[in-house]
């Protein structure tokens, strides 16, 4: 019964860790350009959802209906928008810990719980995690899924029964249901099984044949084909709407660098993590058990391994011919990073009073350490994810200015087009502005954004204007290249208007003009 206990509470201390340290402020921080379009598109009618589908953004329409009950049930307030997020942060971390704690117990480490409670500790301490956790889009319910399906993969690799595959099967569907690029962790979990393949067949004794790997090998074949199939049309229509991604640039140095500064929380924490992250594989490649059940499990390294480096290495190898890595769609990828870095934390302590029998209080000074300093080294990152500068926009902010400033006859002019979701967040005070270039609404054009009026119908627009609202996220310099015929004409009357205030909120900068 106390090992029933400890095991619940390896992954409920974590999940606990993660409702307060994510939930905390969970609506403080304003909408933001992405969570718009959230929010723009999941409130729609379900038929307009797919109506928009079949034109654009087809890889987040299991979001978008996700959204749309819970917008019908909680209402459309950041916080209730940012709650699936949060519920899926708190998932995530309970099964990272499961995860670490199952593959410790197998390879018979001494303190195989303390390993997943670190692991799932760590996982909560990522300042990315916090991020994503208050973020009303799908990315963290794609990580609890992928955390889902690498413990279920493993213990279908342990028992073989095909309810353990057919659960991965279903959990890699949903994950790619959620971001197709999440399916990138299936070739990370195929290196895992097939790893476990060859140390089975190695180690297999005439005697034990029986566990004959290829067995297992074909179902984790049979899983991955049947979530294929269902992922297929949802993959297809993907493809042909791949234009949304074409604002990708291709990947360089800063990329690299920006990626192992979030993984680890922030610079100065890349060099701790990366210690533990090593210590993890030390402590993994170690054998401690030559047991049946040991050779039949796979072992934290080749679990934890393929799965933090395959996704992100083949995103960005991909994205030097062409532009697809975003590190928002590696962030499935955190748990593995959090799985070494707790494997890494448990092992080090006995690792050293085995080296030094005689001095074992002293033995565990170096983890205590690292506890401290990594502990102490999180909190900056952990207040800065917090802070309006942490995010693009401050939508928030945006309406109150409208509110405060625009008069029922004023204009508003958002260039570039795509500026128009500034007005999504928060619409009420937008609605009192004239967006004389619309041609049609989002929702009857079925489209993110609407259409826009031709060159001849704004001119017959353009007459009778006091005020009016340039409302953009660029430099007033960057205006210059706009090519645009509407967006020019537009420009080309506000080079005659006179300046009448300007106000600015990260990127975002909101001009009053006036005749002269």
């Amino acid at each position: 019964m106390v090992l029933r206990r400890r095991d619940w509470l390896v992954c409920a201390v974590p999940a606990a860790a993660a409702l307060l340290v994510d939930g905390y402020q969970l609506g403080k921080l304003s909408l933001w350009r992405d969570e718009a379009y959230s929010l723009e598109s999941a409130d729609r009618s379900v038929g307009q959802i797919f109506s928009l589908l079949h034109h654009t953004d087809v890889v987040n329409g299991t979001y978008y209906l996700l959204m749309h009950a819970v917008i019908a049930f909680l209402g459309p307030s950041a916080t209730a928008l940012r709650l699936p997020s949060l519920v899926a942060t708190v998932v995530a971390a309970a099964m990272t810990a499961a995860i670490g704690r199952l593959l410790a117990r197998r390879a018979a480490w001494p303190v195989p719980w303390l390993t997943g409670l670190l692991a799932g500790l760590f996982f909560v301490a990522a300042a990315q995690v916090t991020m994503y956790a208050q973020d009303a889009r799908a990315y963290a319910i794609v990580t609890m899924f992928v955390t889902i399906a690498t413990y279920l993969l493993v213990r279908a690799t342990m028992v073989g029964t095909w309810r353990w595959w057919a659960g991965y099967a279903v959990a890699i569907a949903l994950a790619g249901m959620f971001n197709l690029f999440s399916l990138l962790v299936v070739i990370a979990h195929g290196v895992t099984v097939l790893l476990l393949y060859v140390r089975r067949r190695g180690a297999a004794q005439p005697a034990d044949s029986g566990l004959a790997a290829p067995v297992r090998l074909g179902r984790w074949l049979a899983a991955v084909s049947a979530a294929g199939i269902v992922l297929a049309p949802l993959a297809w229509l993907g493809f042909e709407q791949r234009g949304q991604i074409s604002w990708l640039p291709k990947p360089d140095i800063h990329t690299v660098r920006v990626l192992f500064d979030s993984f680890a929380g922030s610079r100065p924490l890349v060099i701790p993590i990366a210690v533990l992250a090593l210590c993890g594989l030390a402590a993994g490649v170690i054998p401690r058990s030559r047991s049946r059940a040991a050779r039949r499990s796979p072992t934290l390294v080749t679990v934890a391994a393929p799965w933090l480096v395959l996704p992100p290495g083949i995103l960005l190898a991909v994205s030097l011919v062409k532009p697809v890595y975003n590190i928002r769609y590696v962030l499935f990828c955190q748990p593995a990073l959090a799985l070494l870095c707790g494997a890494g934390l448990a092992w080090l302590g006995p690792a050293i009073t085995a080296a030094l029998p005689r001095s074992r209080m002293l033995a565990w000074l170096p983890s205590a350490g690292l506890v401290v300093l990594v502990g102490v080294m999180v909190i900056a990152p952990q207040r800065a994810i917090r802070l309006p500068a942490s995010r693009p926009d401050n939508l928030r902010y945006d309406a109150a200015i409208i509110a405060a400033h625009a008069r029922p006859t004023d204009i508003a002019f958002y260039i570039p087009w795509g500026q128009r979701v500034l007005s999504m967040g928060y619409p009420g005070p937008f609605r009192k502005l004239r967006d004389i270039a619309l041609a049609e609404s989002p929702v009857k054009s079925s489209t993110l954004l609407g259409t826009q009026v031709s060159l001849a119908i704004l001119r017959h627009r353009l007459t009778h204007l006091s005020r009016v609202w340039l409302i953009t996220s660029v430099s007033q310099r960057a205006l210059g290249a706009v090519t645009n015929p509407v967006q020019r004409a537009e420009l080309t009357l506000i080079h005659s208007m006179r300046l009448i205030g300007r106000w600015q909120a990260e990127t975002d900068v909101l001009s009053l003009y006036g005749v002269r």
